[in-house]
């Protein structure tokens, strides 16, 4: 069963095995993760040019808002403001930055009724990210940039943790994925037709767990949570950020949550900088990943 934390003061290594274990933290907004979604919002609102972003998808064709949001996230994803903020954002909740390692923060969006599901703006079906080649080690941190409702948030399916998912994790390749399907995402407006790992067998959506943190709250749970986007009904387009993060010692030690049905290839180690100095993560664990994920989905 999986347990929420509230504002917990138990220490980052504690945190990271209850994280494996199947557990969700969540905490108030910082003052390093409200300077982080105020300067989301800059960037946000001068893309929308006067218009309410939450509210804009009403006035916009779908191609022009899919078109927006193309060049909106990247400028957001690569900014140098954000690599300088999120070890911040890291350190005010405990981690050791020197041995803390994380990939580049998304900005993500949930329109409403149905208006942009697809590409750019993809509602995430039941899933693990250990599907698509993350370590079961990874944390995720998710962070609403304005206010959020239990009606555009995600939702956690906590019977299946430790319960395997029939799913098409065994056709997904991290390396194959970057080539040839990431950088389309913006052509996908009515329907995407992009391989994605997805349950082969009937989801029981029910018992779920919703998390409804305050705006620059901060949202933590384990890469191998099973969790879906919530069918977006509240009227606003939600706007949010999430990125994640692992810890070197860890990668090393193998400590990480169960793998009871991931069967990718290929490896996001790679995607990992750390928070001190942005250095790579050392190849020779990239390398060790990839040959133990070929041989879990040869073997399995």
């Amino acid at each position: 069963m999986t347990t929420v934390h509230s504002n917990s003061g138990v220490d980052e290594e504690t945190r990271r095995s209850l994280l494996y274990k199947g557990d969700v933290f969540v905490y108030p907004a910082s003052a390093s993760s409200t300077e982080l979604i105020g300067f989301a919002r800059e960037l946000i609102e001068e893309a929308f040019g006067g218009r309410d972003p939450e509210t804009a998808q009403f006035e916009m064709p779908v191609e022009e808002f899919a078109a927006l949001l193309s060049q909106l996230k990247p400028r957001f994803i690569h900014h140098p403001q954000c690599k300088k903020l999120l070890p911040l954002v890291m350190e005010e909740l405990g981690c050791e930055l020197d041995r803390t390692y994380f990939d580049v923060p998304r900005l993500r969006t949930s329109t409403s009724n149905d208006y942009l599901t697809s590409g750019i703006s993809y509602a995430f079906h039941p899933h693990r990210d250990c599907w698509y080649s993350a370590p079961f080690n990874q944390v995720n941190w998710w962070i609403p940039i304005y206010p959020v409702v239990a009606d555009n948030v995600m939702a956690f399916h906590p019977k299946y943790f430790d319960r395997p998912v029939a799913n098409g994790s065994a056709r997904y390749d991290y390396a194959e994925w970057n080539r040839s399907s990431r950088v389309t995402a913006s052509q996908h407006i009515h329907s995407d037709t992009r391989e994605q790992p997805k349950p082969e067998e009937e989801i029981e959506l029910d018992p779920q767990v919703r998390v409804v943190p305050d705006a620059g709250g901060m949202m933590l749970f384990s890469g191998a949570q099973l969790h879906s986007t919530v069918p977006n009904t509240s009227g606003r387009t939600r706007f949010s950020i999430d990125f994640r993060t692992v810890n070197v010692d860890d990668v090393r030690a193998r400590r990480a949550a169960p793998n009871v049905d991931a069967r990718c290839t290929g490896t996001t180690l790679r995607d990992f900088k750390r928070s001190t100095d942005l250095a790579e993560m050392p190849e020779d664990l990239a390398l060790e990943y990839e040959a133990e994920a070929e041989e879990h989905a040869r073997t399995n």
